[in-house]
C-alpha cells in the first residue's frame, strides 16, 4: 500500500509540471516565470538527482528525472524564446 501511494505521489510530482511546460511550448515561451524561480527549481532537481541515484530509489529516481526533463523544457523557452 505505501509502494502505492509512493508512486501515486512520485507521479503526481513528476508531471505536476506537465501544464507549465506545455504553455511554455505552446506560447514560445516561460516570461510569466521568474528567474531565481527556475534556477532554484532546475538546481534542486539536479542536486536531489544526485542525492537520490546512490540510494536506488526508483520511485524518486523517475520523479526527479521526469521534472528535470520537463523544467529544461521550460527554460529552453526561457532562454530562446520565440517572439
Amino acid at each position: 500500500m505505501l509502494d502505492t501511494l509512493g508512486w501515486l505521489g512520485g507521479l503526481m510530482l513528476a508531471f505536476s509540471a506537465v501544464p507549465q511546460a506545455l504553455e511554455s511550448y505552446r506560447c514560445k515561451n516561460s516570461d510569466g516565470l521568474t528567474w531565481p524561480f527556475l534556477m532554484m527549481w532546475f538546481w534542486g532537481e539536479v542536486f536531489m538527482i544526485v542525492y537520490i541515484v546512490p540510494k536506488g530509489d526508483i520511485i524518486l529516481i523517475a520523479n526527479y528525472a521526469i521534472n528535470l526533463f520537463l523544467v529544461a523544457i521550460i527554460l529552453r523557452y526561457k532562454i530562446w524564446p520565440v517572439r
